[in-house]
C-alpha cells in the first residue's frame, strides 16, 4: 500500500486492474487541486473513460459530461465535455511533466481546464510551462500502463470509482 502523507490531498482511482494512489500537489495548483477532490467527493469521474490514450505519450479522461455514456454518440463526443463548475485558470509551476504527473488538460486557451486531466506515460518535457501539472501517481502506474490505447480506443477502459483517500 502506498504511503499516504496527506489524505485530503490522495486520490484513490480504481481502474479494471487495481487501485492508481495519486498525491496531489495543493501547494503547487490549489485550483486544479480543489476542482478534483470537488468532482471526485461528487462520484462525477465513476465510470468516466478514457478517452485518448497514445502510448509512449499519455492517457486522457475526466469528461463528466460525455465520458460516462455508454452509447456510441456519447463515446465519440467524449473529450468535448466539462463540468457544471466554471473553467479553472492555469497554474503553471516549474514542475516537470515527467512519467506518472497528472496535468490539466484544456483548450488552446490555457485558463480552459476544467474536469479533465491526462498522466504521463513518459517524461514529456514539451509540455512544461503549458499545461498545469497538479498531481502524481505514488504507486499503480503499472494499471495506468495497461490502459487501452487509441484515440478513441475500441472499447475504452474507465475509471471505476475515484475518490479522496481521507473520505475512503
Amino acid at each position: 500500500m502506498a504511503d499516504i502523507k496527506d489524505p485530503e490531498n490522495t486520490i484513490l482511482m480504481e481502474l479494471k486492474d487495481g487501485t492508481v494512489t495519486i498525491e496531489l500537489l495543493a501547494d503547487v495548483a490549489p485550483a486544479h487541486t480543489e476542482r478534483m477532490k470537488t468532482l471526485a467527493r461528487a462520484g462525477a469521474y465513476d465510470n468516466v473513460c478514457f478517452h485518448r490514450v497514445i502510448d509512449g505519450f499519455m492517457a486522457q479522461t475526466g469528461d463528466v459530461q460525455h465520458g460516462n455514456m455508454e452509447d456510441g454518440f456519447n463515446l465519440r463526443m467524449a473529450g468535448t465535455g466539462s463540468s457544471e463548475h466554471g473553467d479553472v485558470p492555469a497554474e503553471f509551476s516549474k514542475l516537470p511533466h515527467g512519467r506518472g504527473t497528472l496535468g490539466a488538460a484544456r483548450s488552446a486557451n490555457p485558463d480552459s481546464a476544467n474536469s479533465q486531466f491526462f498522466i504521463n506515460f513518459k517524461d514529456n518535457d514539451f509540455l512544461n510551462g503549458q499545461y498545469t501539472v497538479y498531481g502524481m501517481v505514488i504507486e499503480g502506474m503499472e494499471h495506468v500502463d495497461a490502459i487501452q490505447k487509441g484515440e478513441p480506443p475500441a472499447s475504452p477502459d474507465r475509471m471505476i470509482s475515484v475518490k479522496v483517500a481521507s473520505d475512503a
